[in-house]
């Protein structure tokens, strides 16, 4: 366990992190005709923001004891102007700036899921599902406040405060220099809390992700869970995980919330002095009541950027811990990434050869172990053994979603781990025992494969696996939803509705995970003869579970813990007397 834990921790620690400068050059640079055009508008907005305080100070100096009514109108002016000025950019920063974020973030969800999808099996095999949609949907989201409203906020905070404190020291430096102490510790508080608070967002992020995973596998398993009565149980692994999230939440609100008293109370410090200060230049008429109020205003425009930016630097923290996370996907090898991937197979003909093939999932325990066999193209290979035995291995490796630890798949005498995957995976097909369908209607299904199919290859795929024998019965045929994973259908219509899908695909290589299994008798006999019209002249590696249904295989593979222990024809197999013809005779039996 220790050994884990420091591997984990030398992990962490070489992990990438996304630094503000690297967030400029990857986010901010592209975009910086907009950003430069938004970095204008905030200027402008900042400046008229500063005409009022201004004017306040005019109105009790010049306007009010001289009572100029007309310069009052002019003042009025002045500042409805500049009123204007601030509504116009605000509109306008967040058209250019707000909205351009807001694509950002959908380009890079696209860009997420896309990189997610050329990951490879065995990713998807040890990461929840719910996990990666958390990732792909909120880990980006930050990215609003590197180029949307936390860059304005930011930029336009920044150089509010500057031209605020130029001012200010030109109205009197002595107040200037007692307010900007208690700021200095402020700031140095924000910068040790953000340093503080960027891991623990980071690890929302994770445990948001599981929290959300576990949610999606619950919703998905609600059949299960009702008919264990196992709901008490869910709801106490959720309340923890909901718990977990909950501490991580209080850890960032204490130190936000550090960040938040402390600058009130330096505020506080700094607004009493200024207070006791003021008065006593007035009394000594050093000062006057409109320098005083000028300066009071320009101190607030001063202090609530400053203050404001414990809020921005939270989110700006938030943004890069959800970065971290999306560039550490973001840096995984996607399968074609693969520099031995070169071979583009132009041509296929489907002949698939094992040459002494093993396969660990972990170290140090094959599950195959020297595995050697030859499909010939346009041949149904069966694949028969107990469970555990290593049959759907040896179908994960002729589907390119495992890779041999030693020994080498071929085909058509071509190096199968050097075979570039989309070139391959176009003439393949698959029909899964537990076959995934996706929500929507019968024919968005089946056309899933080919979305440019022609009415009559999708009449012949359904006519092919029987499938408009209980369409024909459904009021909207084709057009009938089937609900999230095709939840409306019974195991049998949709183990059909998925061969359908095989055959519109017209793939040179198919892969059965035992087709039938699902099926009543009735719906089994219509099933095997769409089968046999879909393995046709097409290379067939069939995972068996009813040996009735593979009688007519050119070749039966007997796996037996990772090895093959017989080969041959049913009848060849019947007549040696061993494993196979035990398990036949007894399943005849039952």
């Amino acid at each position: 366990m220790e050994h884990i834990k420091d591997s984990s921790k030398k992990r962490d620690k070489s992990r990438p992190k996304v630094t503000m400068v690297k967030a400029f050059k990857t986010i901010i640079w592209p975009k910086r005709n907009l950003v430069f055009i938004g970095l204008v508008l905030i200027v402008i907005r900042s400046l008229a923001g500063l005409v009022l305080p201004w004017q306040s100070k005019v109105l009790l100096d010049d306007v009010v004891p001289s009572k100029d009514a007309s310069q009052l109108f002019s003042l009025i002016a002045i500042v409805l102007t500049a009123i204007l000025i601030q509504a116009i950019t605000s509109f306008s920063l967040t058209r250019i700036l707000s909205v351009q974020a807001q694509y950002l973030i959908s380009e890079l969800r696209a860009q997420v899921q896309k990189k997610v999808l050329s990951l490879p099996i065995s990713f998807f095999d040890n990461t929840k599902s719910g996990a990666l949609v958390s990732r792909i949907m909120s880990d980006v989201e930050g990215v609003r406040n590197l180029i949307g409203t936390g860059l304005v906020q930011l930029v336009g905070g920044t150089f509010t405060a500057i031209v605020s404190l130029i001012i200010l020291i030109k109205l009197n430096p002595w107040m200037t220099l007692f307010v900007f102490i208690p700021l200095s510790i402020f700031g140095y508080i924000a910068l040790r809390a953000f340093k503080y608070i960027r891991p623990v967002f980071r690890k929302r992020g994770k445990i948001n992700a599981e929290v959300k995973g576990r949610l999606t596998e619950t919703l998905a398993g609600v059949r299960v869970i009702k008919a264990f009565n196992a709901e008490e149980q869910e709801n106490r692994v959720f309340e923890k995980g909901v718990d977990k999230l909950y501490q991580n939440v209080k850890k960032s609100l204490t130190a936000t919330a550090l960040m938040t008293s402390s600058s009130t109370f330096l505020i506080g410090v700094a607004t009493t002095g200024i207070m006791g200060i003021g008065g006593y230049y007035m009394i000594q008429s050093d000062m006057t009541t409109g320098d005083f109020l000028f300066f009071t205003l320009i101190l607030g425009f001063m202090i609530a950027p400053i203050v404001q930016m414990s809020n921005i630097g939270s989110q700006l923290t938030e943004a890069l811990a959800g970065l971290d996370r999306t560039e550490e996907l973001m840096n995984m090898t996607a399968e074609e990434d693969n520099q031995d991937r070169i071979i583009q197979l132009e041509q296929l003909n489907g002949e698939i050869v094992f040459d002494n093939v093993s396969f660990a999932y972990e170290e140090d325990k094959e599950v195959l172990h020297n595995i050697s066999f030859k499909a010939p193209a346009g041949s149904v290979t069966a694949l028969v053994g107990s469970s555990g035995s290593g049959k759907s291995t040896i179908a994960g490796l002729s589907a390119t979603f495992l890779n041999p630890k030693s020994g080498i798949v071929t085909i058509d005498n071509q190096d199968l781990s050097k075979v570039k995957l989309s070139s391959y995976r176009q003439h393949l097909g698959v029909v899964l025992q537990d076959e995934f369908l996706f929500e929507g209607t019968i024919r968005e299904n089946i056309m899933f494969p080919r979305p440019n199919a022609t009415e009559t290859e999708l009449e012949n795929a359904v006519k092919a696996a029987y499938v408009n024998e209980f369409t024909d019965r459904f009021d909207k045929g084709l057009e009938t939803l089937i609900g999230e994973r095709g939840i409306k259908l019974s195991g049998g219509q949709r183990q059909r509705l998925a061969i359908a899908r095989a055959i519109l695909a017209d793939p040179k290589i198919i892969i059965l995970d035992e087709a039938t299994s699902n099926l009543d008798t009735e719906s089994e006999a219509l099933i095997q003869k769409s089968l046999n019209q879909l393995v046709k002249d097409r290379t067939t590696i069939v995972i068996a579970h009813r040996l009735s249904t593979i009688k007519k295989a050119d070749q039966i593979l007997v796996i037996e813990s990772g090895h093959i222990v017989e080969r041959g024809t049913h009848d060849e197999l019947i007549a040696q007397g061993g494993r196979y013809y035990d398990l036949y005779t007894y399943q005849a039996k039952i």
